[in-house]
């Protein structure tokens, strides 16, 4: 027998593995393409400094990045999104706007693997560049709900939160800090129901904040928030504004996010976020030094129901 296993966070798909992956895949396509999104591919590998220059280097820690034999500095692709933004912004004069493009395949991170997630993982990525308006962000959380339905996962099971960093960011200004010390803020916030109350008072302290001045803010923003307006009224008259709940507390991890972010949760089973995406209007710039300026938005679902 032979003694050779895989390598930690990497997995087999043995044939019935590979027919749910399968299924998975085809579920989300089918979804997709009915929303008018068009698929496309960007390589599993990248040049390192793709990711640097999104996510500045303490990136690097999370990501597989190596030389090769020509002494490259390259990285397995840990999310599709800045590849999209490479090839949109390379080739945006040839498309009709707004772009609407899907892709599913690999990604890795070199973390811990945690459950719903080893360092190789399939994700189910759909993007709009050229509108991130309401109603984008609407069509992007309706394709979110009719992919749960899709898979056959019921109203009572599921609920999309939703926020907005723009909220925070009026906040923050009320509050007179600093813009520089906006994402130490939003990554306080990201944690705050995970982490020890005392040690995110003394995170707060140390920006001029405490926790009952956020907490207090966090209970007065609603759905009548200003805000959500737009995206409220769209998403009623579609019949789905009944699966959101509005909860300030996301802010979703990746500091490209601008605007509405939301997060889809499993509401039986505990489990971490399913799925989750947002407004990302300055990534384009980012990547294209200045070049090209696309207003953008975006969903991701990976393969956590593996």
């Amino acid at each position: 027998m032979s003694t050779f296993r895989t390598v930690k966070g990497f997995r087999d798909f043995f044939p019935e593995e590979c027919a749910l992956r399968n299924y998975i895949a085809d579920t989300w396509r089918v979804v997709a393409r009915r929303y008018g999104f068009v698929e496309y591919e960007a390589p599993v590998v990248e040049s390192t400094d793709l990711f640097r220059k999104k996510s500045g280097n303490e990136i690097t820690a999370q990501l597989f990045c190596f030389r090769d034999k020509a002494d490259r500095e390259i990285t397995l692709r840990p999310e599709v999104t800045p590849s999209l933004a490479r090839m949109a912004t390379a080739r945006q004069r040839d498309f009709k706007k707004p772009i609407k493009w899907f892709q599913i395949g690999p990604c890795f991170r070199y973390e811990e693997p945690q459950e719903g997630r080893g360092r190789e993982f399939i994700q189910f990525n759909a993007d709009v560049l050229g509108d991130s308006g309401p109603a984008t962000s609407a069509e992007l959380i309706s394709l979110a709900i009719d992919t749960m339905r899709e898979f056959g996962v019921s109203a009572d099971d599921f609920v999309i939160r939703l926020s907005n960093r723009e909220i925070w960011n009026g906040f923050l200004a009320e509050k007179n800090i600093a813009a520089e010390h906006i994402n130490a803020f939003l990554g306080i916030i990201d944690k705050i129901e995970r982490n020890k109350p005392e040690e995110t008072e003394k995170k707060l302290v140390e920006l001029g904040l405490t926790t009952a001045a956020v907490r207090e803010f966090m209970t007065s923003t609603d759905e009548n928030h200003p805000a959500f307006a737009d995206l409220k009224a769209n998403l009623t008259a579609r019949g789905l504004w009944q699966h959101v709940r509005i909860d300030a507390t996301i802010v979703r991890g990746l500091a490209y996010y601008t605007g509405v972010v939301f997060e889809v949760f499993d509401l039986k089973h505990g489990l971490r976020a399913l799925a989750g995406g947002g407004t990302y209007d300055k990534l384009c710039a980012l990547i294209s030094d200045g070049n090209v300026d696309m207003p953008a938005a975006g969903f991701a679902m990976g393969d956590v129901v593996l």
